[in-house]
């Protein structure tokens, strides 16, 4: 690793191609609120990369409304979803730090300048960072801060200080270039196709860097920081009940691929220790609030439920033919 990555730039001196992925032009406020957050950052953006995933009206908007303003907005040239969209911006990417930003998220100005500071060691080869929610109005009472995963966000049990980690957050994440040179794309069976809330892609990269690369550190840096907006219908239990059952699914995936040693090593930590936890406190708040118990039950719900999708997606992988 330390051949690989030891006589490139410094912190200071790297370049950094950023990518957004966009299918939807419900969200078109919202990405113009992410690139406007990536043209006022305290270092500057050395490439922006819009990619439009299988939408031509889309497409035609957004180069419109980009021309001429430092913004290369491209379609996606590989298969449909967040997986393929991120491959075809990775191929147009020249910056030595390629990072990735949601389409529904604002960078902090500082953003840039702590992602790119966390590789001041040269066997660090991605950098992910911190997700704010931003509520519609404000957190739903009975949601627990343990699972705001499942709205993409930074969750309780995650690190708060700059810590070495198995895997980052999709919505802020960055890599070395060089990384995708050597270990190929994201895979495309697995990743979000449109409105459909399977995930894991970027899991199942980090395992495949530390598998390929031991020495290799992928660092989380909680102060570089994005605000996630979460939409109306995210608020709701039955979007919780869906994303969590598709987690499982999608860890399920991810364990075929890499092995369940690897794909499950944070899973265990956070169901073991987080969890119970989190069903303590929220019990313990219960006699002055009825909300501890609301949170305490969400907590077991979504943990029943991603345990579902997960026996459901290994079954499915063990029948003749899958």
């Amino acid at each position: 690793m330390n051949q690989e990555c030891g006589h490139g730039p410094t912190p200071h001196a790297l370049t950094a191609s950023v990518i957004i992925c966009a299918y939807t032009e419900r969200r078109w406020r919202d990405v113009c609120d992410a690139i406007e957050s990536l043209q006022s950052q305290s270092i500057p953006v050395h490439q922006v990369v819009l990619v439009i995933d299988h939408n031509d009206d889309l497409l035609a908007m957004a180069r419109s409304t980009f021309a001429g303003r430092g913004v290369d907005v491209i379609a996606n040239s590989d298969l449909k979803g967040l997986s393929g969209a991120r491959n075809t911006g990775v191929n147009a990417c020249i910056g030595d730090v390629i990072a990735f930003l949601d389409d529904d998220a604002s960078a902090d100005a500082d953003w840039l300048e702590n992602l790119l500071a966390a590789y001041d060691d040269p066997a660090v080869a991605g950098v992910g960072g911190n997700a704010t929610p931003v509520w519609p109005t404000s957190r739903p009472n009975w949601f627990p801060p343990e699972f705001d995963w499942v709205i993409g966000c930074s969750y309780v049990g995650l690190p708060t200080e700059r810590s070495t980690v198995r895997n980052f957050i999709g919505c802020n994440m960055s890599f070395r270039r060089e990384i995708f040179d050597r270990l190929g794309p994201f895979a495309n069976g697995l990743g979000r196709v449109d409105a459909v809330p399977l995930g894991c892609e970027e899991t199942e990269f980090c395992i495949r860097v530390k598998q390929a690369m031991p020495d290799a550190i992928l660092r989380l840096e909680p102060a570089s920081n994005v605000n996630h907006r979460v939409s109306d219908d995210r608020v709701k239990f039955g979007y919780f009940a869906s994303r969590c059952k598709a987690e499982g699914l999608s860890k399920a995936a991810v364990s075929g691929m890499v092995g369940a040693g690897d794909g499950l090593e944070s899973e265990r930590a956070y169901t073991l220790k987080t969890l119970p936890l989190a069903v303590v406190r929220g019990v313990a708040l219960a006699w002055r609030s009825p909300a501890g118990l609301l949170r305490a039950s969400a907590v077991v719900a979504g943990l029943a439920l991603t345990v579902y999708g997960y026996a459901e997606g290994k079954a499915t992988a063990t029948r003749p033919g899958a």
